[in-house]
């Protein structure tokens, strides 16, 4: 463990990277066991006070409605001479992920629209999913797909099921002497993927726990770690309010990696979270990119969606779709250092201590300009008087922003 300035111990690097070395197996989804089983990790080693929330299938919220809970125990393919040629229990991405359930005999090519690999990266499993059309199927690197023969018949296996259940998400709800708050939020979806996203999950569920056990926090902070997309609405739908509330916000991704950090910007940029993220990492010296807003990536862009627009940025390392390894096998734990997650960790308890120190100024006589010379702090006499003007402009300026809200 590693100590702050406040006293309060943290995990080291070594740690973190443990933490996403015992979750690295698990197969999570959009819903269903391994992301039940994922938070309770959570929950048991990194962040107490965490409460596990469910929202029932066939729940609407916003436009969507809650899937039915997907879960997969086994799934393979065996050849035309008997031989396993894919197997879930090898590798997680090897399942077309929400695969329906199958079993069955099938030729080469009744096979072949459900096996997908990369041609480009021929010795890599993809990682794909089929959330909301029903599809099964297995992922493999392409060249095994290659080497497989085009003669008799194959044997299907997924033990899956799609029922009734419900959609987890995961909240830490840690109150200060505010009521407005910051919000933290990272994606829990994938399978084993290691920078996308066990690293964000790890270094959020460390802060998390870290921040519950300081005293005296000006704001109120609230750490989601939700499901890509549904799992974000369904928490926006059950939060009555948050948007009123939420004075800071970020997106945490891919922050395993020892590279330059990525700020997106909020959907308006200036904001007081893009303000006050972009002086601590100018103030830290660490090496950045900004990136302005669009409209998809993670779960910002329903942060940011027309109904909401909060002050939420992305903290991320590397970039989604950016990056040889991304959403392939070779994620892997080799791909995420100690050393980054360890630094990732120190730069957003930077970011939140920077955003505690933000001050925020309320003119008590907003309407209109304020009369300042009844209260000796204007010129007597009006006219072209240089030795007073800047420091008056100065005031008017911050009476002018000083609306709560700059």
């Amino acid at each position: 463990m590693q100590h702050n300035a406040e006293g309060h111990t943290l995990p080291t690097g070594a740690a973190l990277h443990s933490h996403a070395t015992e979750l690295y197996p698990i197969l999570r989804s959009i819903s269903g066991a391994g992301v039940e089983t994922t938070l309770a990790y959570l929950r048991a080693y990194l962040c107490p006070t965490m409460r596990v929330v469910e929202v029932a299938t066939g729940t609407e919220v916003h436009d969507w409605v809650v899937p039915k809970e997907w879960n997969c125990r086994a799934a393979w393919l065996k050849a035309p001479d008997g031989t396993k040629v894919v197997d879930l229990a090898d590798h997680t991405l090897h399942i077309l992920n929400y695969s329906v359930p199958m079993q069955g005999s099938f030729t080469y090519d009744e096979l072949l629209p459900h096996l997908f690999s990369l041609p480009a990266q021929p010795d890599l499993i993809p990682y794909r999913t089929s959330y909301y059309n029903a599809n099964w199927g297995f992922c493999l690197p392409h060249n095994q797909l290659e080497q497989l023969p085009k003669d008799g018949l194959y044997e299907v296996y997924i033990d899956s099921s799609l029922l009734d259940g419900n959609l987890t998400y995961g909240e830490v709800y840690i109150p200060g002497q505010s009521t407005e708050e910051v919000l933290i939020s990272t994606h829990i979806c994938h399978p084993s993927l290691a920078d996308d996203n066990l690293s964000s999950m790890v270094v959020a569920a460390a802060v998390a726990g870290h921040l519950a056990e300081m005293e005296g926090l000006k704001y109120s902070y609230r750490i989601v770690f939700v499901p890509g997309t549904i799992g974000a609405i369904s928490f926006l739908a059950q939060t009555h309010g948050l948007a009123q509330r939420v004075r800071f916000g970020l997106v945490l991704s891919l922050l395993g990696q020892r590279l330059p950090f990525h700020y997106k910007a909020s959907e308006a940029g200036q904001t007081t979270t893009d303000l006050s993220t972009l002086r601590t990492l100018a103030q830290l010296q660490k090496p950045f990119d900004l990136i302005d807003f669009y409209p998809y990536g993670y779960d910002e862009r329903q942060y940011n969606s027309a109904g909401y627009r909060m002050p939420v940025g992305r903290l991320s390392r590397a970039l989604h779709g950016q990056f040889a390894q991304y959403h392939t096998s070779a994620d892997n734990l080799s791909l995420i250092s100690a050393e980054a997650l360890e630094e990732s960790l120190e730069v957003l308890l930077a970011i939140l201590k920077g955003y505690e120190a933000e001050v925020f100024y309320r003119n008590t006589q907003p309407f209109g300009e304020p009369q300042l010379g009844k209260r000796g702090l204007y010129r007597a006499i009006s006219g072209n008087n240089q030795g007073t003007k800047m420091a008056e402009m100065a005031m008017l300026w911050l009476l002018n922003q000083s609306d709560g809200h700059h």
